[in-house]
């Protein structure tokens, strides 16, 4: 074999053991989590970010991550469970509360716009300092109701989800003005 075959070989070596972007990042992912654990002090961990961004091969990176624990299969699978059965739990206690709100029913016949608010003139007037004056309207439709927040202060609630513009709401949504939360019914 011939010195320029050696080389190339050599170089073809070295490229193979180059750490990629993804190894750096999961290098990052685990010095960020041990300084997060309380594992490696502020000082520590700035000087091994700065090895794993200037390491030329993985073995570099290895070893600065070497006293590291790496996060196994197991403890993975424990983490996603409990994350489901949190997000599971939201949920529940979501669905019992919606369940015991009061009803607000949406009338059938009457003026197709109902402004919502503790102005005297409001259609449905709600006496919780939480509510402004003009807080929001809801209006019916041939295909069904919107609800639009009237530039309230405490904002208004679909779901969950704070209302911008006009919003299309059914019997069984879950709607909040301010503090006060309310489950649309049919009229």
């Amino acid at each position: 074999m011939s010195a320029p075959e050696f080389r190339t070989d050599a170089a073809v070596s070295g490229l193979l053991d180059r750490p990629s972007e993804a190894d750096r990042e999961r290098a990052l992912g685990m010095l960020r989590q041990g300084a997060g654990d309380g594992r490696l002090s502020h000082d520590t961990f700035m000087r091994r970010m700065e090895l794993v961004l200037t390491a030329r091969s993985r073995g570099e990176l290895d070893s600065v991550l070497a006293d590291l624990p790496a996060d196994g299969l197991l403890a993975r699978l424990a983490l996603r469970t409990v994350g489901r059965l949190s997000a599971f739990t939201v949920r529940l206690r979501d669905a019992w509360h919606t369940e015991r709100l009061p009803g607000l029913t949406l009338p059938q016949l009457g003026p197709p716009a109902l402004r919502i608010g503790r102005a005297p003139g409001s259609d449905l007037r709600l006496s919780d300092a939480s509510v402004s004056r003009n807080h929001a309207e809801l209006r019916r439709y041939p295909h069904g109701w919107t609800l639009r927040d009237l530039g309230s202060t405490n904002g208004t609630h679909v779901n969950g989800h704070r209302v911008t513009g006009a919003v299309p709401v059914r019997p069984g949504d879950r709607v909040t003005f301010g503090n006060l939360a309310f489950r649309l019914a049919a009229g």
